[in-house]
Formats: structure tokens, C-alpha cells, sequence
């Protein structure tokens, strides 16, 4: 997977362009920057660490429950496909992420890859996008968590009423204990990753052997059940962006329902990107990083096509209509057991989700601090090599959200803001290559710039199947985003500062 970039250096390393709203951070001067001394993290992740990060943020409840509901309100039998094509697009993507954190392995993310490509407004859209897409993440995932731990307790209420508010400790809970986990070292976070994916794998294992005992073909048939009319209503901004165009928006099954499958499916692979954020971290990242990024996509996608596939086999998907989960196909046969078993593991999944997702959200906003876009104090590292501030300032933020407000429908705004930064990363790939063939990349996305462009067309798609709603709210965040850029990212960005004192001096 290792190869090195055949292009002789002879043109040798290139400066970014240093004014205006494109001015473009240099790769060399980003992977200086790694070495300031206050804000310089420890390289401690190996490429099983990053395959164990991607696992453990991609495996999570969702192959508990994500699976049944899409399966039994909307996909049918054909759930299995939906997950395909997700997979596809993530592929896709995932290459290109495979190409950036081997040639630029420096915190950020895309946020990172597009400050060298697109130029500072750009990197600065995305760096704001991300953060919406970890906070909710994070947020979201621990409500989530608050809810199995419920069940592992025996039904015991997580929630208390304070006056007119609702509180959600056991949300709170998990984002606590992971930030001190955090805090403390990102290896000693992987290590309890690791545990933590081991018990939700040996769950999902055990689940497909045993769910294969009631397995019958005949409950696959068909597999792509005709469309009918919603029951829902989905119409308005509810529906997807495509049915409003196409005029189906009051149908499910068929088409519509697996291409919306395959776009509500996707939240369930949502995270291996953040492998990419922990490149500053990783041992000899031009092979690590790829390695991790490709090796847990492989693994996950394996997982929940082979769970989909046993779950629709064990009952006809009309028993799965409704708020349904796995084990409700598990009790469809008598085995009551299987519903604290997948408890146990949606459990262990979920905390690995939020620690890796609340991870991915502190070295996007550390790399932005030391890049004068936030204030620079955040971008302070502690002895332990972590950015202790960030990482308590992250974790308050997430833990008001969910300890207090009910997100509904706003899970999707997590999927659209991973795809518009998979749409900017494939694009950059393009761009990166033209303006410095001369990098040394560790690994080579094939067949560029097609692999790319199929990435950006696939990405565009499943944002066309998400709703109307959702777009509008994802306009107000980023303007709102450009509001806090030219309030203050711009007058104390690095480079813009860099760009005004060399103009000063020449002139």
C-alpha cells in the first residue's frame, strides 16, 4: 500500500499563496508547524491503533438498530444493498482521505487538506462543518449510550426532571469519563478502544451465528419490495431534496425507499475519516494512516452487509416496521436473552463511537487554533501531549447539548456535513496533484482523476436523498460560519498576519 510518488522534486517545495480569502497554507509549512513546542502532539498510534479507531467509531449501534428500522420502514430485504452503496461511497472517499493524510499527516482533516488546496476561506468553511458534524456526533451518540445503559440497568430512567428541563446524566456521564480518558493520552485511549471493541465484536459474532439458526430465504423475497405510499406522510421540507424534485416523496420500498436507504444507512459509517485526524499522532503515517483508514472501512462494511443480511433472513421485514431493533427479531423467535446481549454491545459500541468522535472534534479545532483562526491558547498541549483545553471545552459543550436539548431530526445534519467535507477532500486530491506533482505521497489514489470524481458524484447523490429541511439548516450553519470567519478568523489568521508583515517589508 506503501508507494512512493515517481515525481522527481526537482521543481522543489512551493510556498502557498499568503493574502486574501484563497491564501493557501504550503504543505511543508503545515508539517513545520507540528513541531512548535506548545502545541506539539505525541506520535504514539501505530496502524492497528488507527484500524481500531476506525472500527470502533464506525461500529456502533446502529448495526443494532439502524438495520431493523431502515429495513422494516423504508429499504426492506434490500437494507443489505442500501449499506453497499453507502460503502461505495465511503470507498471512494476513503481513498482519496488515503492520499492527503499520507502526504500532509498533520491534524485537521480535511480542514488540513483544504487550507493547502482551496485556500484559507475554504479551509475555514470546512473546519466549521466538521465541528458540526463531531459536536452533533458526540452528542447525539451519547444520547444514544444514556438510553442502552437504561436497558443494562434494568429499565432504570437516565433522565431527571429539573423544573421544565430534562436531563440526560447518563449522556453527561460518558462524555465525562471519556474527556478524562482523552486528556490522558491517546494511546491509553486506543487501549480502551481496543476492549471496547473486542466485547461489541464478539456481541455482533455471536448475533450472526445465532440469528443464522431462524435464517430463510424466503424472507429475502422480494428483495426490493414494491413501492407504496408513505404512511408517514413525508412531504414538504421532510421529504428528500431528489423526491422533491422527482415528485416521489410519498412513497417507501422501491427505489426511492433504498436510494434514501442508502442515504440514512451512511450515518452508520460516518467516522472513518476521523482516522485522518489522528495523523499528527500516528508513527510513520505515509503507511499507518491509509492502512488504517482502508483496513476498518473493509472490516465494518463486511460487518453490517453479514448482519443486514441475517436480520432480514430471521423475519419478513413487515415485522420490522416501526421503532424496531435486532432484538426484535431475536424475540420474534422466543430468544428474549438476545435483547440484554445487544444491549451489552450497543453499550460498548456507542462508547467507542463518542471517545473517537470527541477525538476527531478536538484535533479539527486544535489544528484551527494553531492556525490563529480560533484563539491560539486552545491550541496548547499539556505534558501528557494532548490539548487538555480543548478537550475540557469540547467536552462541556457536548455535554450541554446532550444533557439538555432533544435533537429529533437533526441527526442528518451529521451525514450532510461529512459528505460536503468528502466532496471538498476528493476534489482536493485533483488539485493537489496538479499544483504539486512534486510531493512524495505514501499512497497514490489510482485511476485520479476518475476515482475522485466518482467520490464527488457519489457523495452529491446521498446528499440529494437527504431533506429539504436538513439543507436549509446546513445554509444558516455555514453563514453563520462566514459571520464568525470575518468577525475574527480572518483579522487573526497566521498566515494572513505573515502575508501584511512580508507586504510591509517589500514595500
Amino acid at each position: 500500500m506503501a508507494i512512493s510518488d515517481p515525481t522527481p522534486n526537482a521543481a522543489g517545495p512551493k510556498p502557498g499563496r499568503s493574502s486574501g480569502l484563497f491564501r493557501t497554507k504550503s504543505v511543508e509549512q503545515s508539517i513545520r508547524d507540528t513541531d512548535e513546542p506548545d502545541a506539539k502532539l505525541r506520535k504514539d498510534l501505530t496502524s492497528w491503533d488507527l484500524t481500531v479507531f476506525g472500527v470502533a467509531v464506525v461500529v456502533g449501534a446502529g448495526i443494532f438498530t439502524l438495520t431493523a428500522r431502515t429495513a422494516g420502514n423504508l429499504a426492506g430485504p434490500s437494507v443489505s444493498l442500501a449499506f453497499v452503496f453507502a460503502a461505495v461511497a465511503c470507498g471512494l472517499a476513503a481513498l482519496c482521505y488515503a492520499e492527503f493524510a499520507s502526504t500532509v499527516p498533520v491534524a485537521g482533516s480535511a480542514y488540513t487538506f483544504s487550507y493547502a488546496t482551496f485556500g484559507e476561506l475554504a479551509a475555514w468553511i470546512i473546519g466549521w462543518d466538521l465541528f458540526l458534524e463531531f459536536a452533533l456526533a458526540v452528542s447525539v451518540v451519547a444520547k444514544g449510550w444514556s438510553q442502552y445503559l437504561g436497558v443494562v440497568l434494568g429499565g432504570k430512567a437516565t433522565t431527571i426532571e429539573i423544573g421544565s428541563l430534562t436531563f440526560d446524566w447518563g449522556a453527561v456521564l460518558i462524555i465525562a469519563v471519556l474527556g478524562v480518558l482523552l486528556a490522558r493520552g491517546t494511546k491509553l485511549s486506543s487501549r480502551v478502544s481496543a476492549v471496547a471493541v473486542a466485547i461489541k465484536l464478539a456481541v455482533i459474532a455471536l448475533v450472526i451465528v445465532v440469528g443464522l439458526k431462524y435464517f430463510k430465504v424466503d424472507n429475502l423475497s422480494p428483495y426490493v419490495p414494491e413501492s407504496k405510499p408513505s404512511e408517514t406522510g413525508a412531504s414538504g421540507l421532510h421529504q428528500t431534496l431528489f423526491s422533491a424534485v422527482t415528485g416521489g416523496g410519498h412513497s417507501t420500498f422501491g427505489w426511492y425507499g433504498l436510494l434514501a436507504a442508502a442515504s440514512i444507512v451512511f450515518f452508520a459509517f460516518i467516522g472513518f475519516d476521523v482516522v485522518a485526524t489522528a495523523a499528527e499522532e500516528t508513527k510513520n503515517p505515509q503507511r499507518n494512516v491509509p492502512r488504517g483508514i482502508l483496513g476498518s472501512l473493509a472490516i465494518v462494511t463486511v460487518l453490517y452487509v453479514a448482519v443486514s443480511l441475517v436480520l432480514t433472513g430471521m423475519v419478513p421485514y413487515t415485522e420490522l416496521e416501526g421503532n424496531s431493533t435486532l432484538a426484535t427479531a431475536f424475540a420474534a423467535h422466543g430468544v428474549d436473552w438476545a435483547k440484554n446481549l445487544i444491549s451489552i454491545g450497543a453499550l460498548a459500541g456507542l462508547t467507542t463511537v463518542v471517545m473517537v468522535m470527541y477525538l476527531g472534534q478536538t484535533r479539527v479545532l486544535f489544528a484551527m487554533s494553531r492556525d490563529g483562526l480560533l484563539p491560539r491558547k486552545l491550541a496548547h498541549t499539556g505534558h501528557n501531549g494532548t490539548p487538555v483545553r480543548l478537550t475540557v471545552i469540547v467536552g462541556v459543550v457536548c455535554a450541554l447539548l446532550a444533557g439538555f436539548v432533544d435533537f429529533g431530526t437533526l441527526e442528518e445534519m451529521v451525514n450532510i456535513g461529512t459528505l460536503f467535507a468528502f466532496v471538498m477532500v476528493s476534489v482536493g486530491v485533483i488539485v493537489l496533484r496538479r499544483t504539486r506533482p512534486d510531493l512524495q505521497r505514501g499512497f497514490r489514489v489510482p485511476l485520479v482523476p476518475l476515482i475522485p470524481i466518482l467520490s464527488v458524484l457519489a457523495c452529491l447523490w446521498l446528499m440529494f436523498n437527504l431533506s429539504v429541511e436538513t439543507w436549509l439548516r446546513f445554509i444558516v450553519w455555514m453563514v453563520l460560519g462566514m459571520a464568525v470567519y470575518f468577525a475574527y478568523g480572518r483579522r487573526h489568521s497566521l498566515l494572513g498576519k505573515a502575508g501584511a508583515a512580508l507586504g510591509k517589508s517589500g514595500s
